[in-house]
């Protein structure tokens, strides 16, 4: 695939960034290069080969889901971080509707 000076002066104007005819000129020589490396990738055997996120192997470390019931910890307050709430309801923070 391929790409012309129409094609270039097209994406430009759907993204709205101004190029004047030199700058379109130098330009499609680079996204026919660009393209020529993407078909080139397309050619490329990866069966067998799982598909990755990354490179560098990573592991999220996650803390354990435990609720603490020790109030001088942190615990269990919610009737005390509630009294900061100008409004609660249902033991939760009320906030008013918006719509837009």
């Amino acid at each position: 695939m391929s790409v012309d000076k129409e094609q270039v002066r097209k994406i430009a104007g759907l993204a709205r960034i101004a190029m004047s005819d030199d700058e379109i000129d130098a330009l499609v020589p680079e996204l026919n290069n660009i393209l020529g490396w993407v078909e080139q990738l397309g050619e490329v055997d990866v069966t067998g080969i799982a598909p990755m996120a990354s490179v560098i192997p990573s592991k999220t470390l996650l803390r354990e889901d435990v609720i603490n019931a020790d109030p001088q910890t942190g615990g269990n307050v919610r009737d005390k971080v509630l009294a900061n709430a100008p409004v609660a309801e249902h033991g939760f923070f009320a906030v008013p509707k918006v719509i837009e």
